[in-house]
């Protein structure tokens, strides 16, 4: 069984940056692609951001392509979203997932999710 721990988030002003974690055991981690989700409330889960298995395919969604940065680090069995100049509307829960082979952008898709971390962006 899979397990996604996540971490990283927290407050911050509008234009900071936080830096989220997500740990991954249970399987083999280099045959699953990674992704990134966030919920605010009344609104539907969203895809955020994607990585492949081996690292080097990244997908954003358009609201932080050039903001955020997914990554991965296969040794430490982690996947990384480096946010950046944030704004009040990416505040929301956060949440890894992973499903195997090739990454997609639609919950649906994914196998296994972590429990979320909170992002909350003042203005």
């Amino acid at each position: 069984q899979v397990e996604l721990v996540e971490s990283g988030g927290g407050l911050v002003q509008a234009g900071g940056s936080l830096r989220l974690s997500c740990v991954f055991s249970g399987r083999t981690f280099t045959t699953y692609g990674m992704g990134w989700f966030r919920q605010a409330p009344r609104r539907e889960r969203e895809f955020v951001a994607s990585i492949s298995w081996h690292g080097t395919g990244t997908t954003y969604t358009d609201s932080v392509r050039g903001r955020f940065t997914i990554s991965r680090d296969n040794a430490k069995t982690t996947v990384y979203l480096q946010m950046n100049s944030l704004k009040p509307e990416d505040s929301a829960l956060y949440y890894c997932a992973a499903r195997q082979g090739v990454v997609r952008a639609r919950p649906d898709e994914y196998d296994y999710w972590g429990q979320g971390t909170q992002v909350t962006v003042s203005s």
